[in-house]
């Protein structure tokens, strides 16, 4: 056992020892420690992206942290389950330092565990490619994300590319126009075929989620209906909506066992949630977590499931 396994075992076995009540003040008093410009900047951030709860300590508002607080306790097991599933220690301390600050708030371990090397999602030491490679691209935006792959590995047979917002789907349509073999539909991905409505956010349209209630429409289709070819490789980032999505791809998932690239930061529970999801679908993935966010607070969280 080496120092980070010690540390990171410390920092759970730790909270499991405390009652709910105790771990939620202690996020709450060191978060009160951080200076006003850092707070004010990390309350801004979360009114616009509204995923995780509210925080307002001018208020005494501290929906965030007691969420932290929640999930830390409740599931504390879950994450000596991920720890020690994890592939490499990148991927530990990534954990830890998710952990650390959602527990001390403390940025600088989360600063440290920043991805700087390659293009977000195409780790090189990770993700391997050829000829035949059937991309599935969900929460497409305008493209960044195929052209970062483009200009990361450049070969494929097919890529695939859903995206809900309508101007998004222009912007890409006109990003990727120069090449082949790339089939853009405007659907949601979820788990069941339906119809659902968008609900905008002010900040980005890349932060548009799907809602039961609205008045812009939507069709939603499943992984497993929508593609009948073999898949090869999966990204996910639709604001929340991965854990369905996943379900809607479960035969991929189970037969094909394509490489996935699954945010997991849109709420406190998809981090430990998602790969046990997954390894209940198929067990035969190694996982890996990497972080390509800032350091004041853990979004762009990345799980890599890589078959065995």
């Amino acid at each position: 056992m080496n120092k980070l396994d010690i540390k990171f075992n410390n920092l759970v076995t730790s909270i499991k020892t405390l009652s709910y009540e105790t771990v939620s003040k202690n996020i709450v008093d060191t978060y009160l420690k951080i200076d006003d410009y850092n707070k004010n900047a990390i309350e801004k951030f979360l009114r616009l992206f509204n995923y995780w709860g509210n925080l307002d300590y001018q208020n005494n508002n501290f929906e965030e942290l007691e969420r932290r607080a929640e999930v830390l306790k409740k599931h504390s097991d879950d994450f000596l389950w991920l720890y020690d599933s994890l592939e490499d220690y990148r991927s530990k301390q990534v954990l830890y330092g998710i952990l650390n600050y959602w527990y001390n708030n403390d940025f600088t371990v989360l600063g440290k565990c920043r991805e700087e090397n390659f293009l977000q999602y195409f780790d090189l030491d990770l993700i391997k490619v050829d000829p035949n490679e059937v991309f599935v691209d969900i929460g497409a935006f305008t493209g960044d994300t195929i052209l970062n792959y483009l200009t990361t590995y450049s070969i494929y047979k097919k890529i695939y590319a859903y995206e809900i917002t309508e101007a998004s789907v222009k912007t890409m349509q006109s990003n990727l126009q120069n090449y082949p073999n790339i089939d853009i539909r405007k659907k949601a991905v979820a788990d069941v075929k339906s119809e659902f409505f968008i609900k905008g956010n002010t900040a980005s349209a890349s932060a548009n989620v799907i809602t039961n209630k609205g008045t812009d429409k939507i069709n939603s289709v499943t992984l497993d209906e929508d593609i009948t070819e073999e898949i090869t490789l999966i990204k996910m980032d639709i604001e929340g909506s991965e854990e369905s999505a996943l379900l809607g791809a479960s035969k991929h998932i189970k037969n094909d066992t394509p490489k996935l690239l699954i945010s997991v930061y849109h709420n406190h529970n998809d981090l430990w949630k998602l790969p046990k999801l997954i390894y209940s679908i198929n067990s035969n993935y190694k996982f890996y977590l990497r972080y390509f966010g800032n350091r004041y607070y853990p979004t762009e969280v990345v799980l890599v499931a890589i078959p065995k």
